[in-house]
């Protein structure tokens, strides 16, 4: 398994929730941590928390910034050993209620994000023929439920996206991964469930971030293909392919529950 003392680690989306538990057990193995997130304040917070200088804002709409930030890290490190794109957010409503404006945003934080990170850091993993990127999915890019069609379609596209880059670089030594969680317990649903009542009758389902954030390290190390969170999700995902008839009328009522 991978040493990842002195390797440098860009994480998006690491003012909060899994990101900021993520760059927490990072450092405590050595890696130079870099820090990014679009809001300043929730930045700050995170860099005095986890005493890591290396943080930078970012907004992963903005291929611009993305240049930026990522030239600062390379003239710094000279190399970025490992890209975590997990900047994303939620937004529970049914289709007929939601307003395009909301869709295109769920799409460009949770899967153009994705693209241009990813675009910015491939061509010096590349030219390294060295790297490793970890995307974090979700379960519900395998498994629509109700009032998440729009997320959920956001979250799929990652995945669809992991594997298709993944089968390019298959000749390569640079890696793709993908997490795919299921509910964790984070501020994720201060905006995606503003009500509490998602989060009230999943609270038995909620992840602690703590071990969603070592499982990705896990991961890291031994560059395995993709992880379904918790692993009663493995279950759930391969009757929803095989009898999809009979796992929405015995399972989905469970998770239409928004």
């Amino acid at each position: 398994m991978v040493n990842l003392k002195n390797k440098v680690v860009f994480i998006t989306g690491a003012s909060t929730g899994l990101g900021l538990e993520l760059a927490k057990q990072l450092v405590k193995q050595g890696a130079n941590t870099i820090l990014t997130a679009r809001n300043e304040e929730k930045l700050e917070k995170a860099r005095v928390t986890t005493g890591i200088s290396d943080s930078y804002l970012l907004d992963v709409r903005s291929e611009r910034e993305i240049a930026e930030v990522v030239t600062k890290v390379i003239e710094k490190y000279g190399k970025i050993d490992y890209l975590i794109n997990n900047a994303g957010f939620g937004i529970f409503k049914e289709v007929a209620e939601m307003e395009m404006d909301e869709v295109e945003e769920l799409m460009d934080v949770n899967y153009f994000g994705v693209v241009r990170c990813t675009k910015a850091v491939l061509p010096y993993m590349l030219e390294r023929n060295e790297g490793h990127i970890i995307n974090i999915a979700s379960v519900a890019g395998k498994i629509a439920s109700a009032k998440a069609a729009a997320y959920s379609a956001s979250k799929s596209a990652v995945i669809g996206f992991s594997n298709g880059l993944r089968a390019e670089l298959k000749n390569s030594n640079v890696y793709v991964s993908v997490i795919n969680p299921g509910p964790i317990d984070t501020p994720f649903f201060e905006r995606a469930d503003p009500t509490g009542n998602y989060v009230k009758n999943v609270n038995w389902f909620m992840l602690d971030p703590q071990k969603v954030a070592y499982q990705t390290i896990k991961i890291m190390k031994d560059k395995k293909t993709e992880i379904n969170l918790p692993l009663l999700a493995n279950i759930g995902i391969k009757l929803f392919y095989l009898f999809p008839e009979t796992f929405d009328r015995v399972i989905g009522k469970h998770l239409n529950k928004k």
